[in-house]
């Protein structure tokens, strides 16, 4: 093994390099051997994560500090949307920024705010990373002159194509966990006709009341429709009030507008708050048997729930009668170079290696694409299961709503769900959001 920089930062080695085979050390000797000429040169990072995100991902630097003997200041912001573009248009932006939103990035690369990425990066996740081809145009941008190119680079997602359900509960009474969304659709039938409750569904969230119905709605559109479907659909050049959409909507409706498959009744899911929403799975008897919800919502499970053994989760299917593949929608973060500051460049180059992802892997609420990574680094089994959904999609999208302008994915959207189970139709309420985008044009 090469010998790496010391520097003050060796300290801070969470895991000492070459001692724990799991982890792809060739890939930090490889990358320090690359760039050993960043010695003394610095750069800072702005983005959202505080907390213990950024402690996680402070940890990841030191690996990045002792290969180059760069030095690297992070800094989080609780209003990094706000920051970055104020910062920005100051003349004065990080070097390195993390996006939580693809659209954001976009809005910054057409102003040539961004710098562009080297050429090669693009099909290197088009090859390194599974669907590749979604996460390359996820941040692949126009830039101030219209030409497409790559602005950003993919690092740490998150799984929102997830269904929680007690395994217990299951077993007693005899269901087994559905492979296609035909499959899902007839559990959701066969438990009613038993006599219990199917689902547990909550869209309050304050004043973002209905978040949680988008999610659904984008989920399905994702399996009725083609990924380009999908993408006209953010931008609007696919209508929101399209049969397509509707359809997705209808399909939403027939699990949430059916009194007899939901907890409390259609008149609760507006009501119920999100965050006590799979509260019911936990009830005895159960209150309900499945929660569709992103990989976030454990925080939200009663203390002490073990995943895998008194909760566990499953993909939320697809058809089978739809030529669909393995669609997942999530989110993620993506980092993006603002200056000409060379050290800042190789950075991006550094998240490429198996290593700079297997550090934060090894720790907890890191989920990867990456195809060249060890999964078994994965700190526990359910991440690594969450990890191998992301691994066998087919298709990766982005949430929609955060892609589409605020006022419709964080305004319209949200109210125009509420609206839907509510009793409005799912045509007049498609019609109801497009006549808001319609005032953007």
């Amino acid at each position: 093994m090469i010998a790496l920089t010391a520097t003050a930062a060796q300290a801070q080695l969470i895991f000492e390099p070459g001692e724990d085979e799991r982890f792809n050390w060739a890939s930090l000797e490889e990358f320090g051997a690359a760039h050993s000429g960043l010695e003394g040169q610095r750069f800072n990072i702005l983005g959202p994560w505080l907390g213990g995100d950024q402690e996680l991902f402070e940890s990841v630097i030191p690996y990045f500090e002792e290969a180059t003997g760069a030095e690297v200041e992070y800094n989080g912001s609780d209003s990094f949307e706000q920051q970055i573009v104020i910062d920005s248009e100051a003349g004065s932006p990080p070097d390195v920024a993390v996006f939580p939103q693809p659209g954001l990035a976009a809005g910054l690369a057409a102003k040539g705010q961004l710098k562009p990425l080297p050429d090669e990066m693009r099909q290197w996740i088009v090859d390194n990373y599974a669907a590749g081809e979604s996460w390359a145009d996820l941040v692949t941008y126009a830039g101030p002159e219209g030409e497409e190119q790559l602005y950003a680079f993919p690092y740490k997602a998150d799984v929102k194509s997830l269904v929680w359900y007690v395994p217990e509960n299951f077993e007693d009474a005899g269901y087994e966990v559905p492979e296609t969304l035909e499959d899902l659709k007839t559990l959701t039938e066969q438990i009613a006709e038993d006599g219990e409750t199917p689902w547990c569904i909550g869209l309050g969230s304050g004043g973002a009341t209905g978040w949680p119905a988008t999610d659904w709605v984008e989920d399905l559109m994702l399996r009725i429709n083609s990924p380009e479907d999908y993408d006209a659909w953010t931008t609007n050049e696919l209508k929101f009030n399209d049969p397509k959409v509707i359809e997705a909507i209808d399909e939403f409706g027939w699990f949430a507008k059916n009194g007899d498959f939901v907890a409390g009744g259609v008149g609760s899911v507006a009501a119920t708050d999100f965050r006590e929403s799979p509260a019911g799975l936990f009830e005895f008897p159960p209150n309900c048997y499945l929660h569709r919800q992103a990989s976030f919502i454990p925080t939200f499970f009663p203390e002490g729930t073990m995943i895998g053994e008194d909760v566990d989760f499953f993909y939320f299917p697809a058809f089978s009668e739809v030529d669909l593949g393995q669609p997942v929608l999530g989110g993620g973060t993506l980092f993006s170079v603002l200056t000409d500051n060379e050290a800042a460049m190789a950075f991006i180059e550094f998240l490429q290696t198996p290593i700079a992802q297997e550090i934060w892997m090894a720790q907890t609420g890191f989920l990867t694409p990456h195809t060249g990574v060890n999964t078994d680094v994965y700190g526990d089994d359910t991440l690594k299961r969450m990890g191998d959904i992301l691994l066998n999609a087919t298709t990766f999208r982005f949430d929609g709503s955060d892609l589409m302008p605020g006022a419709i994915g964080a305004g319209a959207f949200w109210t125009g769900m509420v609206d839907f189970v509510g009793g409005q139709s799912a045509e007049d309420s498609a019609n109801a959001i497009q006549s808001t985008w319609d005032t953007l044009q």
